[in-house]
């Protein structure tokens, strides 16, 4: 399968004739197991004792499943931010083919998603699988209006009177709406409001209040808030309702698919009491922990069904962690310059030895924790170093599954089966590509990385532009930390990647990317 998807993009003309239509999964025999995904948002990959034995950050959860299953070392989100991660994962394709060049949405943002595109949980329904989401949705939602939608509106939140959406009406664009069942959600990130939930396509309680903003670390917007909704508890109230789902269906002979993007360790950074000092470096250890607990309620849950053998739970981070180490020795969040003064990097890196911070082109941006297990096919305590992509979840789940679906629609979705089943196993796929939150693109290939642009297009400085020289390439089996660019020595390999870049970017061919222009 995968060798024919290589030759897909290399012998175009022959291979739209050979993949017209849907493409059936490998055949896969025995029970199709139930699937939970697992996103954390803002997780870096230092922030884990499996891939930063250094931490001095207790994260038992994260331990136990890579004892227990197989973790990746070089896995990556699609971006640098969150927003183009989670439609990535959902429709297998990179966000920059849509119409989100860069950035994120807000809260009161209109749907990035169209109504015929395919999403990882519209395949798995096809294929018979109860399908559901619980968490952070931020992919825009249709809100209803009580008057016409203003032109200026502000997506993040609210400057000064509420916002006029009528909440008492049904919003008419939801998960529910792409091919999930059952769905309990908050709209964006826990620093953006409305602060609601919202059940399938209905807000759970009436937003009557208004709550001030707060400056980091425990930073969020102005905005409004609905009874039943309260930061702090969002985390532990969202990972109890994602074992609540997994318990109720325990007996089902229907298997389950399960989306559940956590909001944290995401701004705002306010850990439970129950975690307040517990790490002893500060409110962002505190938070990890809290994170670590709350994914093991969750893989408890799973455990506690009597089903944990032929369940499969994936567990990853949709960017890199937003705290970095500056020369003062000191966390800084970089969009507020506000030091977390009582969290020291010589007790910690959040990104571990990456260079750069959530919304980089560099390794920091996008390189992420990933861990599965899955005891009935995935061996336990192994470590796999394939270069992978949460663009690749669509295709694996549909393989898993048994679960026909549109190669056209997610293009640049590739199963990681091979992988799971056998870590050293030698992958075909194509290079991964890497966006930044600002439109930086950078694209790997084995050991070679290049960055597309002369800065991280994010946070760290130099920013930098797109397509801007010089450009930066990397041998990350010597630089992992990026600090060597060998362009100039390397044109060659330069040359042949800016080659694969604009094969695999354009795609001329598909209709899904017919005049296309690159942001």
């Amino acid at each position: 399968m995968e060798k024919l998807l290589v030759r897909y993009l290399v012998l175009p003309f022959i291979l739209l004739v050979v993949f017209q239509g849907n493409t059936p999964a490998q055949e896969n025999t025995g029970e199709p197991p139930n699937i939970v995904v697992i996103l954390c948002d803002d997780l870096g990959y230092g922030d884990v004792q499996p891939l930063n034995p250094d931490s001095k950050i207790a994260t038992p959860t994260f331990s136990g499943l890579a004892r227990q299953g197989m973790t990746f070392t070089d896995a990556h989100s699609p971006s640098g931010v969150c927003t183009p991660t989670r439609y990535g994962l959902v429709c297998g394709r990179y966000c920059w083919r849509s119409r989100l060049k860069r950035g994120v949405l807000g809260g009161y943002s209109r749907p990035l998603l169209e109504s015929d595109q395919q999403t990882i949980a519209s395949v798995m329904k096809s294929a018979g699988y109860q399908t559901a989401c619980v968490g952070k949705w931020h992919l825009g939602l249709g809100w209803q209006w009580k008057e016409a939608e203003p032109e200026n509106i502000n997506h993040f939140g609210i400057a000064g009177e509420p916002k006029s959406v009528d909440y008492s009406k049904p919003l008419t664009d939801t998960p529910i709406s792409h091919g999930f069942d059952w769905s309990y959600i908050i709209p964006a990130s826990l620093d953006m409001s409305p602060y609601v939930y919202i059940e399938n396509d209905r807000v759970t309680k009436p937003v009557d209040q208004v709550i001030e903003g707060s400056p980091f670390p425990k930073f969020y917007r102005k905005g409004e808030l609905a009874k039943d909704f309260s930061i702090i508890d969002s985390l532990d109230h969202l990972s109890q309702k994602a074992a609540d789902y997994i318990e109720e269906h325990a007996g089902d002979k229907q298997p389950y698919f399960l989306y559940v993007p956590l909001p944290a360790p995401h701004k705002p950074v306010i850990p439970t009491a129950s975690y307040q000092g517990q790490s002893g470096l500060g409110p962002y250890g505190d938070f990890i922990m809290q994170v670590d607990a709350a994914i093991g309620k969750i893989v408890r849950a799973v455990d506690d069904s009597g089903q944990s053998d032929n369940t499969l739970v994936m567990v990853t981070s949709d960017n890199g962690s937003f705290m970095y180490r500056s020369d003062e020795a000191d966390f800084v969040d970089h969009v507020t310059d506000e030091k977390v003064q009582t969290y020291r990097s010589d007790h910690h890196t959040s990104n571990g030895p990456l260079r750069g911070t959530k919304a980089d082109v560099w390794e920091g941006g996008h390189r992420v924790p990933f861990l599965v297990r899955w005891p009935a096919q995935v061996k336990a305590g192994t470590r796999c170093d394939a270069t992978i992509c949460l663009v690749d979840l669509l295709a694996t789940c549909a393989e898993i599954g048994q679960a026909p679906y549109d190669q056209k629609q997610s293009e640049d979705s590739f199963s990681l089966l091979p992988n799971l089943k056998n870590a050293d196993h030698s992958s075909t796929r194509p290079p991964v590509i890497h966006h930044s939150a600002g439109g930086m693109f950078a694209i790997r290939q084995g050991k070679w990385k290049l960055v597309l642009g002369n800065g991280s297009g994010g946070r760290q400085a130099p920013r930098g532009k797109p397509f801007a020289e010089p450009y930066h390439l990397y041998d990350l089996s010597q630089d992992l930390a990026e600090q060597n660019n060998v362009a100039p020595s390397h044109r060659d390999i330069r040359d042949r990647l800016v080659g694969e870049f604009e094969r695999i970017s354009h795609n001329d061919h598909l209709p899904s990317n017919r005049n296309r222009k690159l942001p």
